[in-house]
């Protein structure tokens, strides 16, 4: 008799906390204030604000909201608390141990939020063919610098240290040598 594997789980697995979150108090057309949500300490949203950002200073997470705000903008509208709390969540779920790599869990999350953006005008075909390629042109190099930014950062926190091995060796002038790895296994036909 034999056993059958578990089938694989499709529930997504939960936060063990509640993600920081945002609610804007609009001033004008161009900035909104980011005060904490309904029921929330004002205290209390802040610490939780420097833990997802991996600081303990209130001017880092000051300019760093500014620029969240910045980045969060709507083609032809205004800040969008949506597009805010997106980006909290994405910096939240890096968990960044310092600012060096909140700031880089920061351009990942707005690269990929200006990918997703340029992805979506290309799909709608408004312009012909060229505003289609130039469209695709500028999402692969955003998907791109989103890829090198994912490697940046497992090389930050990973090391990015590489090992060389330097081994001697003599090779007479009438003998042949191989550098490389050897594969001694042959495929046969």
């Amino acid at each position: 008799m034999t056993k059958k594997a578990p089938a694989p789980s499709t529930t997504v697995p939960r936060p063990l906390a509640r993600r920081t979150r945002v609610k804007l108090q609009r001033i004008n057309c161009d900035y909104s204030k980011l005060v904490p949500p309904d029921g929330d300490d004002n205290k209390l949203w802040w610490d939780r604000l420097k833990a997802a950002l991996g600081t303990t200073s209130s001017d880092f997470v000051n300019a760093t909201l500014v620029q969240i705000q910045n980045a969060s903008r709507l083609p032809c509208g205004g800040v969008s608390e949506i597009g805010v709390n997106a980006v909290l969540a994405f910096i939240e779920a890096a968990e960044p141990k310092n600012e060096v790599e909140a700031a880089l869990a920061i351009q990942m999350a707005c690269t990929h939020a200006v990918a997703m953006a340029v992805l979506s005008r290309a799909g709608g075909a408004y312009g012909g063919n060229r505003h289609i390629a130039m469209m695709a042109a500028a999402a692969a190099r955003l998907l791109n610098a989103f890829a090198n930014q994912v490697e940046t950062m497992r090389r930050l926190r990973n090391g990015g240290t590489q090992v060389i091995r330097v081994e001697r060796i003599e090779v007479s002038d009438s003998a042949q040598a191989i550098i490389g790895n050897i594969n001694s296994q042959r495929h046969e036909v």
